[in-house]
């Protein structure tokens, strides 16, 4: 392995059961319970705390399974929105420790620590500390901290010692935590990778970074060749520090029925641009583009027409009105379909525009707000709840609403 401690270092930092600590991070009330968050639809465990994993729960469980090992648990509806925002908050502190952050995904990011120890005259360890404390201070929740050669070392570092804890692999010690890590824990490999490697006696992380490359690079690719080399403390994958746009975001689906009114068509059409301007607003995205379809009943083709706006947009009204045009090109009369969508391209973030001359984008921000609100009310009260006036004309067999406020359209 490695002969020297810090040729390079970076830092990966892991919130802990972060859906389920945000939820308790808001309503203190929970610490003394286990907290399960469910998915959009409320069928399955997508995040739970640490106290509910004592007892059973696994991500990915049923929620009546989940129930009958844990009666007494706290059973919640995500807030995507709400946990993008402790998102933020977690790598706005970061960002104050190293001027090169990578978001690697809602809950977990990588640092850069190069020239850390000698601009903070902390250890590594001390920072990791000190980092961990701002953010239980500051966001409410707590992170593990993991600092090694690579990135791949550090992500298995905070995996090692959670919820809240820190641990440091410099160079000379690769050997010593390898031999502690099952195979299956190094990142990139799965089940029956696992068991392939075991059927050549690769058990253990440092069995991995043991055996000959050419072993792992019959076994497994390039990816294993790469992971090798992490494993034995050469960095491979560098930090991307610009996040990756999705080269397009779409919203389509079935009717239930097939159906030539043209209403309940145009409706089932807006509904799916209120979700696509929820997810854009919610994830801070712009589109430029966005193809409207119909899927006919007969042939099963697909048919749509593509709208280019003036403006890079998220605004709900702006994509609906769209979509009644895209309609009138579309839509046949006495035709009959069975599916509908709409797909956004040309996608950029919303912090990376320069605002119009005429104050437009800006008016489409106020309405962005509007769409974050809708998303609320229908996590917290049920999907359904809050609905877009264009919509209206649905049914939805599946749920008997308490109530239902309609969003009026207004200029």
């Amino acid at each position: 392995m490695l002969l020297h401690n810090w040729p390079s270092a970076f830092a990966h930092v892991d919130c802990d059961a972060f859906y389920a600590s945000c939820e308790r991070a808001r309503r203190p009330e929970l610490r003394a319970v286990p907290v399960c968050v469910l998915s959009n639809q409320s069928a399955f465990v997508i995040a739970k705390t640490y106290d509910a994993k004592k007892l059973g729960i696994t991500t990915g469980m049923s929620v009546r399974d989940a129930k009958k090992l844990a009666p007494r648990a706290v059973y919640l509806t995500p807030d995507f929105a709400y946990y993008g925002q402790m998102s933020d908050q977690v790598f706005s502190v970061m960002r104050r420790y190293s001027p090169e952050v990578e978001v690697y995904s809602i809950d977990e990011g990588f640092m850069s620590m190069h020239g850390l120890r000698t601009l903070w005259r902390k250890s590594y360890a001390g920072i990791a500390d000190e980092l961990r404390a701002a953010v239980r201070s500051e966001v409410g929740i707590t992170i593990s901290v993991g600092i090694a050669v690579t990135r791949t070392l550090a992500k298995m570092a905070s995996e090692s010692r959670k919820p809240d804890g820190t641990t440091i692999v410099p160079g000379k010690a690769i050997e010593a935590f390898l031999a502690e890590i099952p195979a299956g824990d190094i990142p990139g490999i799965g089940g029956k990778r696992c068991a392939l490697l075991g059927q050549f006696k690769i058990h253990t992380a440092l069995d991995f970074a043991s055996a000959p490359q050419f072993r792992i690079k019959r076994l497994m690719g390039k990816l294993g060749v790469d992971l090798w080399h992490e494993l034995r403390g050469v960095s491979v994958f560098p930090l991307e520090l610009e996040p990756k746009l999705p080269k397009s975001v779409a919203r389509t689906a079935a009717m239930g029925e097939h159906t030539s009114d043209r209403t309940l068509i145009g409706a089932h059409l807006a509904r799916h641009v209120s979700r696509l301007a929820i997810e854009l607003v919610t994830k801070r995205y712009l589109t430029r583009r966005v193809l409207y379809t119909l899927r006919l009943s007969k042939t099963f083709d697909t048919e749509g027409t593509e709208v280019r706006f003036r403006f890079p947009t998220s605004n709900y009204f702006v994509m609906v009105e769209a979509a009644r045009q895209a309609l009138d090109v579309l839509y046949r009369p006495g035709v009959s379909y069975w599916g509908c969508g709409v797909v956004a391209s040309d996608i950029s973030f919303a912090v990376s525009i320069t605002p119009d001359l005429f104050g437009l984008m800006q008016y489409d921000d106020q309405r962005g707000r509007l769409m974050l609100t809708v998303d609320e009310i229908n996590r917290k009260y049920g999907k359904g709840t809050a609905i877009m006036l264009s919509s209206v004309p649905l049914k939805n067999p599946r749920r008997a609403s308490r109530f239902r406020y309609p969003m009026l359209e207004v200029d």
